[in-house]
């Protein structure tokens, strides 16, 4: 009887030879991970890379997803299943429209290959476009173009002024003579110079009297901007500004005396109606200060709220109550509603209170 000899080499391989006859995989191999684009120009439009790479498996490799980390970026992938030993690429496009200076960007490929994720990277320097005239006076207003059609002064402090302007350019071939029209009192308009020549610049001084405003908080006014004298409803000029009390001269003492306001709730959800009906809710306010609260303004963010405080004067220690009625009509969905109430707290000048709940259709 004959006798197998077994050498020690093969002793040592046979396991080796095990795994692998037991190992069938797809595996993937990219020829390189990380693309530099270097400098591009943002001008010229968007960049494209190919990652080559191999199935390097004894599977049929299969790209599932491919996810970039960015709307910027685009990818595209080969679609079929690519045989052991074949090629396959995926590719990652950069749009560096509006996105100067340095980036660095990841494409994440899921595949069945025995590493499922493999991450990807783009990176480079976008050099921006050298902006036109329409680019740096975006609004346009016929003969004349501004670089926004908003004029807005932020805070305003009451009983003060503010001051802003707004930068235009004549892009006709005539000079352009530039007045206002429907400006209210409080608000004072010039344009410098008054002609502006062809290809001239200038700019349309605002001043912002809050003192001839008997109104607190965001406040918004729509004026027409007349060329040569000419109206036209699309050339307007909106105005904007937020009216507020100075509390900054306040010593410690007077800020240890002031009105401290509190509501029973911040918020009334009145979880779900039909489409048409009304809730209402009775908001307590307190003050829990040393001296009066005076209610500024009571503004709802939408016409379907109605509010009305029964006092606008509540004594230190006293409380006044806040009616407020949703109407549903014309709405549907989840609906989110904001109550804005301005005093004289120097601590809580403005509060917000929510209306929430669900409107469903009847």
């Amino acid at each position: 009887m004959q006798k197998k000899i077994i050498t020690p080499a093969l002793i040592i391989l046979l396991p080796f030879l095990f795994v692998n006859a037991q190992t069938k995989d797809a595996n993937i191999s990219f020829d390189i991970e990380v693309h530099d684009f270097g400098k591009i120009n943002e001008a010229d439009g968007t960049v494209t890379v190919n990652f080559g790479f191999t199935n390097t498996g004894s599977l049929p490799l299969m790209i599932k997803q491919v996810h970039a980390s960015c709307g910027c970026t685009s990818p595209n992938w080969s679609k079929e299943p690519v045989l052991p030993g074949k090629k396959g690429f995926v590719s990652a496009t950069y749009n560096p429209k509006n996105r100067p200076g340095p980036f660095n960007k990841t494409v994440t490929v899921v595949s069945n290959a025995s590493t499922q994720n493999k991450v990807l990277t783009i990176r480079g320097d976008v050099i921006p476009k050298p902006k036109s005239l329409e680019d740096i006076y975006r609004f346009s207003m016929d003969k004349i173009r501004l670089k926004t059609n908003h004029m807005s002064f932020s805070r305003v402090v009451k009983d003060r002024t503010g001051s802003k302007s707004v930068e235009m350019v004549n892009v006709s071939d005539k000079p352009v003579k530039v007045t206002f029209n429907r400006v209210p009192a409080h608000l004072s308009l010039t344009a410098s110079p008054a002609v502006l020549d062809p290809g001239q610049k200038g700019v349309i001084k605002g001043v912002y009297d809050a003192k001839l405003k008997n109104d607190w908080g965001f406040l918004v006014d729509r004026v027409d901007v007349m060329l040569d004298g000419e109206y036209k409803s699309s050339n307007r000029l909106t105005v904007s500004a937020t009216i507020e009390e100075d509390f900054a001269g306040m010593s410690a003492e007077q800020k240890a005396s002031a009105p401290k306001i509190a509501f029973s709730e911040s918020t009334f959800e009145f979880k779900e109606i039909k489409q048409g009906e009304k809730v209402e809710h009775i908001f307590t306010i307190t003050n829990n200060g040393k001296s009066d609260l005076i209610i500024r303004k009571v503004k709802a963010s939408c016409g379907c709220t109605a509010v009305s405080p029964k006092d606008r004067v509540v004594a230190a220690g006293g409380s006044t109550t806040m009616k407020v009625i949703f109407n549903s009509a014309g709405k549907v969905g989840k609906q989110n509603k904001t109550i804005t109430v301005i005093t004289n707290d120097p601590a809580h000048s403005r509060s917000i209170l929510w209306v929430k709940g669900t409107v469903t259709q009847s």
